[in-house]
């Protein structure tokens, strides 16, 4: 429902935006005059605070850089913020050292040991992804962190390592007003069904699969 409600709002807005431009300056200052007191009423109305369930997913870049983006925000604003890695863990990241100076309000956990087809170990692969939920799990049920961020998970659930059912019955445990964003590609439908917010990243191009460019330092890590 939220996702149609979005995409209703955003088809609008686009249509909106290809009228105005054959309008005149008078038509147009109208236009934008009606839709002006459209928004607000809808601001008006609308609820003023709920925790949510985020999901960042698709093949494109940018799902993880995206919720780093909320999390700096969530940071800004004094809240305490977790982040549990799954899948990635034995990188040592750029975000990690610059979020370090939030040290006070910022815990931030590497559970993951790699890609999967650098461990090579199914069993190990998902006792180190019940590791990371279990782990998660303490920071979700925690009121004190307003926030908390499960990098790659999704991957951890289209693998099989995690079991859907149980994470879905993880989140409904987290506080009303706390914030869980679950970033990787093939989030299962059970997940985006439950979610709040959902964005997909589409792959258009990428530097690797077109040009055989390595992962770079300030752009993959």
């Amino acid at each position: 429902m939220h996702n149609n409600q979005n995409q209703s709002w955003e088809s609008t807005s686009d249509a909106a935006v290809k009228e105005a431009a054959g309008l005149n300056d008078e038509q147009y200052q109208k236009k934008m005059q009606r839709r002006k007191e459209v928004q607000e009423k809808r601001i008006a109305e609308a609820i003023p605070e709920k925790g949510l369930i985020i999901v960042n997913t698709g093949n494109g870049k940018g799902k993880t850089t995206a919720a780093l983006g909320m999390v700096l925000r969530s940071l800004g604003h004094g809240y305490k913020v977790a982040i549990i890695q799954f899948i990635k863990g034995a990188w040592e990241p750029a975000e990690k050292n610059v979020l370090s100076v939030w040290q006070n309000q910022l815990e931030f956990h590497a559970m993951g040991e790699g890609f999967t087809w650098d461990t090579q170990n199914r069993e190990r692969d998902t006792e180190t992804a019940v590791a990371a939920w279990n782990k998660a799990m303490t920071y979700i049920c925690n009121p004190e962190f307003r926030m908390v961020l499960l990098d790659e998970v999704n991957i951890a659930l289209k693998l099989g390592y995690l079991n859907i059912e149980d994470v879905l019955a993880g989140l409904e445990q987290k506080p009303q007003q706390s914030h869980v964003i679950l970033t990787g590609r093939g989030a299962p439908k059970e997940l985006i069904d439950r979610a709040d917010l959902v964005t997909e990243m589409t792959l258009v191009k990428h530097p690797f699969r077109e040009q055989g460019v390595k992962a770079q330092p300030g752009i993959e890590f």
